[in-house]
C-alpha cells in the first residue's frame, strides 16, 4: 500500500486535486481521515469505532476488497497513518484492553456537581415492558451504548453464545420484572451466519429453561436489512456445525453486523425501544429527573452554604 497523505482513494479514483501525481501505479494508494468522513462523522455522533469496523466502512463504500488480507493490510495502513499524525488516536478504540482505576475529587462540591451531571432515576420502573439489548459481539458495546444510554436501556454483549452462568443470571433479573407486573423483551442483535443465527435460538430455548420463557426479538441482523443496506459479504464459514441449514436458507454468504454504518444500528435500535415505551410516563419521569439535577446542581452551586448548614 501508498500511504498518500489526508483522505482516502483507490488509484484511478483521485479525490483532491493536484494529488494524482503522489499515486504510485499498481499500488493501493490510500488519503486517510476525510474522504469518506468515517472518523469525524463517527465521532460527531459520538460513536468509537473498532479497526474492524473502521474497515467494514471502507469496504461498505467500495474503497477496498473484503479479505484477510485486505483487513491486514489495511491495518498496517492505519497504524502507519496514526503514527504519522494523519489519524487522531481518540478516533479508534481498543475494547478489549482497559486501564481500570478510582475516581477522585478535588473537594466534595466536585462530586456533587458530578452527582448532578449522572444522576438517573429509573425511566422504565412504571413501563408497561422492560426491554434489554443484548449484542453478539463485544466490540460493538461501543456502538451500542450510545444509543441504549439515551433510551435508558441496559444493554449486554453475550460475546459469542452466552455463558450459562449469565443465562441464569439473566433469567434470574427478567423474572424479578415479571413479578412486578412488566413485560420483560430482549432485543437481540448479531451476525447473519450460521452460528450469528442460532445464538437467537440459544437465547429463546435457554430463557425457557430458566423464566419459562420470555420474549426474545432478533432485531438484527436480518435479511430484510441485508437486502436494504447491502454490507459486504463474507463466504459462510462451511465447517460449521450450524452450515447445512444456514446455506440451504440464505446461501454461501453471510454478513456481519459490525458492517452496518453505527447509525443504521444505533436507529434500529431506537426504532425497536420506542415502540415499546409509553410516551406519556417517559415524559413525566424525564421530568421528575430534570428536577433531581437541578437541585444537585443547586447543592454544588451553595456548597459552602450546604457545609456551614451542616456544621462543618
Amino acid at each position: 500500500m501508498n500511504l498518500v497523505g489526508v483522505d482516502y482513494q483507490n488509484f484511478r479514483r483521485p479525490y483532491l486535486t493536484g494529488m494524482d501525481r503522489l499515486v504510485e501505479p499498481g499500488q493501493f494508494n490510500v488519503l486517510l481521515s476525510h474522504n469518506p468522513d468515517v472518523f469525524p462523522v463517527a465521532a460527531g455522533q459520538g460513536y468509537d469505532l473498532t479497526l474492524r469496523q473502521l474497515y467494514y466502512q471502507m469496504v461498505a463504500r467500495g474503497y477496498i476488497e473484503n479479505s484477510e488480507r485486505s483487513f491486514k493490510n489495511f491495518g498496517n495502513v492505519i497504524d502507519d497513518g496514526r503514527l504519522a499524525g494523519l489519524i487522531d488516536w481518540e478516533h479508534i478504540v481498543d475494547r478489549t484492553r482497559n486501564l481500570r482505576s478510582n475516581g477522585h475529587f478535588d473537594a466534595p462540591s466536585d462530586i456533587m456537581d458530578a452527582a448532578a451531571k449522572s444522576y438517573q432515576i429509573d425511566k422504565w420502573e412504571r413501563q408497561p415492558n422492560r426491554v434489554e439489548v443484548w449484542v453478539e459481539k463485544d466490540a460493538l458495546v461501543g456502538v451500542i451504548e450510545v444509543i441504549c444510554r439515551r433510551l435508558d436501556v441496559p444493554y449486554f454483549a453475550c460475546r459469542g453464545y452466552t455463558s450459562q452462568s449469565e443465562m441464569w443470571a439473566g433469567a434470574r433479573r427478567l423474572l424479578r420484572w415479571r413479578d412486578a407486573g412488566q413485560t420483560p423483551i430482549i432485543l437481540h442483535l448479531g451476525d447473519h451466519d450460521p452460528s450469528g443465527i442460532d445464538m437467537t435460538r440459544d437465547i429463546v430455548d435457554r430463557m425457557t429453561l430458566f423464566s419459562g420463557g420470555v420474549t426474545v426479538d432478533r432485531l438484527a441482523l436480518n435479511w430484510e436489512q441485508i437486502a436494504e443496506h447491502n454490507p459486504p459479504p463474507n463466504p459462510a464459514k462451511l465447517t460449521d456445525a450450524r452450515a447445512e441449514g444456514y446455506v440451504a436458507s440464505f446461501g454461501l454468504s453471510s454478513w456481519e453486523l459490525d458492517a452496518l454504518d453505527p447509525a443504521t444500528i444505533a436507529g434500529i435500535i431506537e426504532r425497536a425501544v420506542v415502540a415499546l415505551r409509553d410516551d406519556t410516563l417517559w415524559a413525566e419521569a424525564v421530568e421528575e429527573e430534570r428536577e433531581g439535577r437541578r437541585l444537585l446542581r443547586a447543592a454544588a452551586t451553595r456548597w459552602e452554604d450546604v457545609a456551614e448548614y451542616l456544621g462543618a
